[in-house]
């Protein structure tokens, strides 16, 4: 079998949490009101619900919220579970999105970078002083 190209090396986590670190100060809303959530998490649900992870019957949970805790919009977009007690979205999916909400409350970045920098420092949320509700896993911005 022949080499037939050249695959791109999947970007270490340093890199992952510069460029993150890099969108978090470049992506802003000038201004951000609860009609503002409502169109966005209403876009980010339909454009999930058009990917092969919503056929293949994955979930979502979408939370929009304010610094100060007030909830803009949320929604869950997958099965909430069978009879058999299967399901892609839990009560579980809520605890952990409000875990990376207080990671974003706390260090003031998404926790998908939290997650990212400390990956690339070799340290453990618990070497971080986060830990408890706090969630450095996923999207949280």
């Amino acid at each position: 079998m022949m080499f037939s190209g050249f695959h791109a090396m999947a970007p270490t986590d340093a890199e992952l949490a510069t460029q993150t670190l890099s969108e978090e100060g470049s992506f802003r809303f000038t201004s951000f009101s609860a009609s503002d959530a409502v169109t966005l998490g209403l876009s980010l649900r339909k454009r999930f619900r058009a990917t092969s992870r919503h056929v293949k019957g994955k979930g979502l949970v979408i939370s929009i919220q304010s610094i100060a805790g007030h909830t803009l919009f949320a929604c869950t977009v997958g099965d909430l579970g069978h009879g058999s007690g299967i399901g892609d979205v839990s009560m579980d999916s809520w605890t952990c999105i409000e875990g990376m909400v207080s990671v974003v409350k706390r260090t003031g970045h998404s926790s998908f970078y939290v997650e990212k920098g400390m990956s690339a420092m070799g340290k453990t949320p618990k070497q971080m002083g986060i830990q408890g509700e706090f969630r450095v896993n996923g999207g949280g911005v």
